[in-house]
């Protein structure tokens, strides 16, 4: 009995040290890739974080930065086989991750943008008030949140606007109160979500000058929807303002910055 006991007790030493080695190996390749993922040699990291999973199944940090390896390949608006199969894996990879841990913050970011840049908009859309759901303080969510708003509502606005033969830089609102009202329908709720996702994320970074940048075109798109002269002048009073709040708080940012010039001796 004493026997037997030795020879599990034994083989469960094994066990543990074998596991013990594969992690070693595993965190090995994994600083091998982060060197080169640091040098932006995007293939050979993803090479690497592939070894250091195949080691360990479970390490997240890995499989993270594989899937952010294979991100950084993906080009916005090139439509190839090749760059398409780039932005499979990155999901697939982040969507391992969260089939693990399906509250990682950063997965769910990646997902999120990684969706954005596709302009797969609906899905970025859904994602993005899943990572609110995760961090309520996330301004880049509610920024997004904004753009896509605006995105969806500038396409029909600019169909209006072609069909009325108005040029982009007419002043509105829509001249013509059927197709205003169709426009509506469709745009209003629309551009009044995406500017309180705008003012949300102000709330939480008074200094978002990118979120100000959305809040003035937002304003515009829902000045093309008003019913008369003067509450097109109202929205357009507050885009102009967000305009100029843009401008001074992306000056006041840049006047912050050291110089960077370092100090000179006299000569």
């Amino acid at each position: 009995m004493k026997r037997k006991a030795v020879v599990v007790l034994a083989i469960a030493a094994m066990t543990v040290f074998a596991t013990s080695c594969e992690k070693l190996k595993a965190r090995d390749q994994l600083n091998k890739g982060v060197q080169a993922f640091k040098s932006a040699q995007y293939p050979i990291a993803v090479e690497d974080f592939k070894k250091a999973i195949e080691y360990d199944p479970t390490f997240a940090t890995a499989r993270l930065y594989l899937a952010t390896a294979y991100m950084q390949q993906y080009i916005p608006g090139a439509d190839s086989p090749e760059n398409n199969q780039m932005a499979k894996a990155a999901y697939d990879q982040f969507q391992e991750v969260l089939a693990r841990d399906p509250k990682n913050e950063l997965a769910v970011a990646s997902i999120a943008s990684l969706l954005f840049s596709e302009k797969k908009l609906d899905d970025a859309n859904e994602w993005n008030l899943k990572l609110i759901s995760l961090n309520p303080k996330s301004k880049e969510a509610y920024y997004t949140l904004g753009v896509i708003a605006w995105t969806k509502a500038l396409v029909s606005d600019g169909e209006a606007r072609a069909k009325l033969g108005m040029k982009p830089e007419d002043p509105g609102p829509l001249k013509d109160k059927k197709v205003r009202v169709e426009v509506a329908a469709k745009n209003a709720p629309i551009v009044d979500a995406g500017i309180k996702y705008l003012d949300r994320s102000l709330q939480i970074d008074p200094e978002y000058d990118d979120a100000m940048a959305y809040e003035n075109l937002l304003y515009r798109q829902k000045a093309d929807l008003e019913d008369s002269s003067d509450m097109y002048k109202a929205d357009i009073d507050k885009a102009n303002d967000y305009f100029q709040k843009t401008i001074d708080t992306r000056k006041i940012k840049a006047d912050r910055k050291p110089s960077g010039g370092g100090i000179t001796a006299d000569k």
